[in-house]
C-alpha cells in the first residue's frame, strides 16, 4: 500500500505555515543568525523556513528531500517536532507554539477578535 501524497489544500496550508512561522520568528527577534547561521543577520522568509527548517526535519525523520514526497500523515509529525524544538530552545525569546493553518484555527482566531 502506498501512502497518500499531500493534497492541494495541505500544500497551500503548508506554505501559509511557512509564511506564518517566518513572521513569528522575525517578531520574536530570532533571525537566522540566532537559529541557524551565526555569521550573518538574515531575516526569515517562507522560503528560508521551508529550506532550512522544514526540509531538514523531513529528511531526518522520513528520508525525503522534497515536500512533494510527503505523505499526508507526515505533516503533523514534522510540525510537532519543529514546534517542540523551537518552543523549548527559543520560548524565552518569545517564540511560542505555532498551529498549522486550518479552517478550524482560522475560525477560532476570528472568534477571538469579535
Amino acid at each position: 500500500m502506498t501512502e497518500k501524497k499531500r493534497t492541494i489544500t495541505q500544500n497551500r496550508a503548508l506554505h501559509l505555515y511557512f509564511t506564518q512561522m517566518a513572521k513569528a520568528l522575525n517578531l520574536a527577534g530570532l533571525d537566522m543568525r540566532i537559529v541557524i547561521k551565526p555569521e550573518i543577520d538574515i531575516p526569515w522568509s517562507p522560503y528560508n523556513v521551508k529550506e532550512f527548517i522544514w526540509k531538514p526535519v523531513l529528511n531526518a525523520m522520513f528520508g525525503k528531500k522534497s515536500t512533494k514526497e510527503m505523505a499526508t500523515t507526515e505533516i503533523d509529525e514534522i510540525l510537532e517536532t519543529i514546534n517542540r524544538h523551537l518552543s523549548e530552545k527559543f520560548g524565552a525569546f518569545g517564540y511560542s507554539y505555532l498551529p498549522f493553518p486550518s479552517l478550524e484555527n482560522l475560525l477560532n482566531e476570528l472568534d477571538k477578535t469579535l
